[in-house]
């Protein structure tokens, strides 16, 4: 029987997933089930903890290494779940933060592995042609900081002081940029910084706050000056991996909200 469509979506195995670790914690604190106290290793298991090996040491193990490393996989096993079922995995900044990977990780897969076809690459290609221009420079001025909250308080400041500089928090960034090439803006800022600064208008107006992997910032943009766009040819790789880190990113955002959209945040003041 062929499934519908919309059951292949990443979204969809998104929110499954996210239903059962919701049922899985409902079920926390109830008796053990005796199955769980059954560590299974079927062949498949075998082949990848073989494969694991191979990748590792680039040959096959022997029979006497394959047996140790499921007897080593049989042990972290069971001290992961008993683990588990004494909550260690509560509170633990690290497992706390790998499982929210994960479910990034599971939001985006299917971006990650599609090959999109020449036509969509072509259309990304004209969308997007100031990201392959080659020397493309920006002059901006910018301030920093840690939380959003700050930089949307900040932003409603500018207008009533000529002092804009001492509005924003330290940090070993420059202030202001002129006609700085893209590649030292992605170097210096990030990559997500860029990819926002390349949406804003030019002009003396300030936006934001404008998200970075360094936090947040209000920025105004005074000139963009892109340089020649090279073929679609001669950059087709790159416009595949640019569309491909720009999916990605989109797919985990938007599985974010739709999962956000039923939390009530509620933070104390």
């Amino acid at each position: 029987m062929k499934l519908p469509e919309w059951t292949r979506e990443p979204l969809v195995h998104f929110l499954a997933a996210g239903v059962l670790i919701f049922v899985l914690f409902g079920l926390r604190g109830a008796e053990v089930d005796p199955a769980s106290r059954t560590i299974e290793i079927d062949r498949e298991q075998q082949a990848q903890i073989a494969l694991m090996f191979e990748r590792t040491m680039s040959r096959s193990p022997t029979d006497a290494e394959l047996d140790a490393q499921i007897e080593r996989f049989v042990r972290d096993e069971v001290l992961y779940r008993e683990a588990l079922r004494l909550g260690l995995d509560q509170g633990d900044a690290v497992v706390r933060r790998r499982m929210a990977q994960k479910m990034d990780i599971l939001a985006s897969s299917r971006a990650e592995t599609a090959s999109p076809g020449e036509a969509l690459l072509r259309s990304w290609y004209q969308d997007h042609s100031e990201r392959f221009a080659s020397e493309a420079r920006y002059s901006f001025d910018q301030l920093w900081f840690t939380e959003e909250a700050a930089a949307r308080t900040a932003a409603g400041q500018l207008g009533s002081t000529n002092e804009w500089q001492s509005l924003g928090q330290s940090i070993s960034l420059p202030g202001s940029a002129d006609a700085m090439p893209r590649a030292e803006v992605a170097d210096r800022f990030g990559s997500l910084f860029l990819e926002n600064l390349e949406q804003l208008e030019t002009g003396d107006q300030w936006h934001g706050p404008v998200a970075s992997g360094l936090g947040w910032h209000l920025v105004r943009l005074s000139a963009r000056e892109l340089g020649e766009v090279p073929p679609f040819e001669t950059v087709a790789s790159d416009v595949e991996d640019d569309w491909r880190t720009s999916t990605v990113a989109a797919r985990k955002e938007e599985a974010y909200q739709i999962l956000r959209d039923a939390y009530r945040v509620k933070i104390d003041e």
